[in-house]
């Protein structure tokens, strides 16, 4: 029903919208929930488990019934709450958790088995029979679980991420948010100003309210120009501060887009923002919480405040006659407005004794005891000191007092104190670092009040910063005092009928609570995962004080010593679409190209992923109809004269300072403060839990001036890893270090020719006694500054030559062109998998995580001279037990049938089950240099049984394969064609 009057909307602007098929009218300004309710509708959406009808409660994010889908196709949103949805012109919206409809919704049948699914009913049902869980029990739960639902398409639409620095974060733009905002901008400081709403005012926009002699909204709108005219604060709308964070950082989401009809293509749906603000006030306000009674949960139920704000933002209340139901004074400003408005008021039922008068029927020291109307309020009834009677009406407005929305003040595990005299849980001081609390949220709840507390915390914070506040008067307003007799549940023992609800999403009731509290679940935690009180996408903002004080009833404490459950962010729901942004499509999973991508496609090479990086597979020439041609042919060009392959995914980390070697020493279980320059080491590093984490080589390029190579999978993983080292075991060394991956292309050169190709190109020739076996040192290629590594990959005569990057895609032209001419050429992941199998080198394919350093046969090399990280832990029982699974070689005993990575091995003549599992294979290839097919895998105790045989299972592919265990390294075991 629509009121006359101007309110905050535009009447000159109707908007046509949809609701469940339906198409209705609207205004600019209105929002979903003040439009529905403008059409007559009360019934918006089910409840989560017994789908009982709800309506409209609240006008804010608070909101726990009117979740609705909005959109249609790949654009569909799920669980949008109608109070923050602002209309727009095809506005497409859709009611949950029905079938098939809204108001005939079969699964409505849950509420006859209500007694069968009181609280905890998931604990004590669902075992029994065993076999039912997977053939009913939890195909049905799935089935009902959940209240919107996801399109199932790819989501293209944009959402972004940014970043924002300011000294002062004010969050909540009502009468403390603006003054706190204004008295910083005057004073200088840097000031973002962030509102959830779609306009600055907070109550303001819904009250009939004097400030300073002006309208409530007059004065917001001189105090909004004021703030942007100062060029110091950003006013940032529709954006709702999500998190405290460490380092006085807090996260912040901004509706950027959604409230528009067709927005830009430019335009993202939301930017997730992560503000580093010096210092911080919460200026959030208070949610009005209700009183659980008999069946309080009816549409037409609302919130009293939130049907104030709909009579005077919105002109729209649910029906022409209204009753109040309070326990405090606030209530009776909305039954005024009401008036004001030529709505009828039919009763104002009162808990307390002494009360306002009004013109309207007070009923004092009464309760309301049932409610009647199905899809939506069509009768009360009242019991009072006169009796009980039964009044009609269309909405009943509900007010039970005020809950500071002091959440973010509680992110970083601090619990909120008890007041007694507001009765309501108030911000604990220095709960957050930096974050002072003004206005409702410190639990202010005069206009007056909230004005002077947001000036006074503000020059607080403007004192720390070292800025001088600014005199500031304090505008006149109301002041009235908060008079509040407590009244949380009406007594279902006296009469009442029905149920009473606490969690109108989850249906959670007052019995429920009280049963878990005889069955010992007496902890707030316990009680809230007992019954899932606080569980829905509220968070429990409008039920939480409720239910705590049910269960202080009920164990026989106070609530002070029942306390709260944890308040964790987000404050409300975030879409991962949002926290994720820039990582849909190639944000998630880049396209990283090495400097002889465009090279290899134009021969022909087919391109696979590797840690993100797109690397040839193989080379193929004319006449070859398989891979595999390619892969022996390109194995034979390394074995037989020269072959190039690009290396530059292999991770590159630049270390440098007095303090680089000893450094080293602790991420690497070998020693490398030893390392002379122009020399290069193998080394293995391990995890904090003796776990190998990753190997390479690292090279001296100078005193203190290190060059470490990872592989390229866990080339951030190790980047990660010594940040960590450097940050918080040891800051105090001396060392820096950066990431140069991309800033080096590098090229393998390998084979019998190799050195004479590299001496074809270098400014000055390399030889053996200049140049040995793991040496390095800088180059010169054309007049260009490289750098050039002795070390191999493939067992063979090797160099590995980096240059940056710009001239990547040039020398690699070179590299192979000289290299066809000696009979050689490019070489792709295939050879190069070949050819590491047949050394017997080990790649993530081996050190997966669960493998230590004498595992893989590098034991040795955890050196006994010094410490280093996982050292201790390396040397576990556990992990030195003998009988440990170790690497070793294997053969297929005929010569011929293919070995198959992921294969277990058993005993022969053993059955092939768990307990009998030997070990397993990990890389398999065929040797065109042994002309068998090989592969590496682990088996128990596998050193001591080179020469045995084992059976390969394979139990998925149906392949059994008799196998000779070997040493691992099939090829070149002295390693004398390396160093030649």
């Amino acid at each position: 029903m629509r009121l006359d009057g101007a309110g905050l909307f535009d009447r000159d602007t109707p908007l046509r919208f949809q609701f469940d098929d339906r198409w209705m009218g609207g205004f600019a300004g209105d929002t979903l929930a003040s439009a529905l309710m403008a059409n007559g509708v009360k019934l918006v959406a089910r409840s989560f488990k017994y789908h009982r009808p709800r309506g409209i409660w609240s006008a804010g994010s608070e909101e726990p019934n009117a979740l609705v889908q909005v959109g249609k196709f790949a654009r569909q949103v799920p669980n949008v709450r109608a109070t923050q949805a602002e209309l727009f012109e095809g506005l497409y919206a859709t009611s949950q958790n029905r079938w098939p409809s809204l108001t005939l919704d079969l699964l409505s049948l849950n509420d006859l088995a209500a007694p069968f699914l009181g609280a905890g009913f998931y604990y004590k049902t669902f075992m029994w029979p065993r076999s039912f869980w997977e053939k009913l029990y939890e195909p049905a739960i799935r089935r009902a679980a959940g209240l919107g639902a996801l399109s199932g398409q790819t989501n293209t639409e944009p959402y972004e991420k940014a970043y924002a620095h300011c000294d002062l974060l004010v969050i909540g733009a009502g009468p403390a948010g603006l003054m706190a905002a204004l008295t910083a901008a005057r004073a200088g400081a840097d000031v973002i100003l962030a509102e959830e709403g779609d306009r600055c005012g907070g109550r303001l926009l819904s009250e009939q309210e004097e400030v300073d002699e002006a309208s409530g909204q007059d004065w917001v709108s001189r105090i909004v120009a004021e703030l942007v005219a100062s060029g110091r604060v950003r006013v940032m709308t529709r954006t709702t501060v999500t998190g405290a964070y460490d380092g006085g950082i807090y996260g912040a989401l901004e509706r950027v887009g959604l409230h528009l009809a067709d927005p830009a293509p430019a335009l993202p749906r939301e930017c997730f923002w992560r503000i580093a603000a010096r210092r911080a006030i919460l200026c959030a306000g208070a949610s009005e919480r209700p009183i659980a009674f008999p069946m309080n949960d009816r549409p037409g139920i609302l919130s009293a405040a939130a049907l104030r704000t709909y009579a005077n933002r919105y002109r729209t209340v649910p029906g022409p006659r209204v009753a109040l139901f309070c326990n405090n004074d606030d209530a009776y400003r909305t039954a005024r407005d009401l008036v004001a408005s030529g709505v009828e008021v039919a009763a104002v039922v009162d808990t307390r004794a002494e009360t306002p008068e009004g013109d309207y029927p007070v009923f004092r020291e009464a309760r309301v005891v049932d409610t009647r109307g199905r899809h939506g309020l069509r009768r009360i009834t009242v019991d009072g000191p006169d009796g009980r009677r039964q009044i009609e009406v269309d909405a009943l407005g509900v007010s039970g007092g005020w809950n500071p929305n002091l959440h973010l003040t509680c992110h970083m595990n601090e619990r909120p104190t008890w007041n007694p005299a507001l009765h309501a849980f108030v911000p604990s001081p220095g709960a957050v670092p930096g974050l002072d609390v003004a206005g409702a949220a410190a639990g202010v709840f005069s206009t007056h009040g909230a004005l002077k507390s947001g000036v006074f915390r503000a020059r607080k914070a403007l004192e720390s910063l070292g800025l001088a506040p600014p005199s500031m008067p304090i505008p006149q307003a109301d002041d009235a005092p908060y008079v509040l007799s407590p009244i949380y549940a009406v007594d279902g023992a006296k009469g009442a009928l029905g149920r009473a609800w606490l969690d109108f999403q989850n249906d959670v009731t007052v019995k429920d609570v009280r049963q878990a509290a005889s069955e010992n679940m007496t902890s707030v935690e316990h009680m809230k995962r007992y019954t899932t009180q606080g569980m829905a996408t509220d968070q429990g903002r409008v039920s939480n004080v409720l239910a705590l004080s049910v269960l202080a009833d009920a164990t026989g404490r106070g609530i002070p010593e029942t306390g709260t459950t944890t308040f964790r962010p987000p404050y409300t729901p975030v879409s991962l679409a949002a926290l994720g942004a820039g990582a849909q499509g190639k944000g998630f999973a880049p396209d990283r190209l090495t400097t002889s991508h465009a090279g290899s496609l134009a021969r022909g090479a087919p391109m696979v992923e590797a840690g993100l990086w797109y690397r040839p597979s193989y080379f193929p020439r004319d006449g070859e109809t398989t891979w595999r041609e390619a892969c022996d042919r390109e194995v034979g060009h390394v074995r037989s004269a020269v072959g190039v392959c690009d290396v530059s995914t292999l991770g590159k980390i630049e270390l440098q300072g007095p303090d680089a070697g000893a450094f080293l020493d602790l991420v690497y279980a070998n020693t490398f403060s030893t390392l002379k320059p122009g020399r290069v080491r193998y080394g293995v590093m391990l995890r904090e839990d003796g776990h190998v984490m990753d190997d390479g080589t690292t090279a001296c390029l100078g005193p203190g001036h290190y060059v470490m190579t990872t592989t390229t999978v866990a080339a951030h993983k190790v980047m990660q890893h010594l940040e960590f080292v450097q940050q918080c075991l040891v800051p105090t060394m001396r060392v820096r270090f950066t990431s140069v991956t991309e800033n080096w292309a590098q090229f393998a050169v390998a084979g019998p020719q190799a050195r004479a190709l590299l001496n074809d190109l270098l400014d000055a020739p390399v030889r053996n006694a200049n140049f040995p076996f793991m040496a390095c040192g800088a180059v010169r290629l054309g007049g260009v500054g490289g750098r050039l590594f002795r070390i191999s990959f493939s067992g063979e005569h090797a160099y590995e030559v980096a240059i940056p990057a710009r001239y990547g895609a040039a020398l690699f032209e070179q590299l192979v062109a000289r290299a066809e001419a000696m009979g050689g050429g490019a070489y792709g992941m295939e050879a190069l998998n070949v050819l590491r199998i047949e050394k017997g080198f080990v790649t993530h394919a081996e050190i997966h995580g669960r493998v230590t350093a004498d595992d893989v046969g590098l034991g040795r090399m955890v050196s006994a001279k010094k410490d280093c990280i996982g050292k201790t832990a390396s040397q576990r029982p556990g992990l030195t037990d003998p009988d440990r699974e170790q690497l070793v070689g294997l053969r297929p005993c005929d010569g011929r049938t293919a070995l198959l990575a992921g294969a277990h091995l058993f005993e022969p003549g053993a059955e092939a089950v768990r307990v009998t599992d030997q070990g397993y294979v990990t890389s398999v290839c065929f040797s065109p240099t042994l002309q068998t097919p090989i592969g590496l895998g682990f088996l128990r105790r596998g050193r001591a049984r080179h020469g045995q045989r084992v059976m390969m299972v394979d139990h998925l592919r149906g392949v059994t394969t008799e196998c000779e265990v070997t040493d691992p390294v099939f090829f070149d075991p002295d390693g004398g064609r390396a160093r030649g």
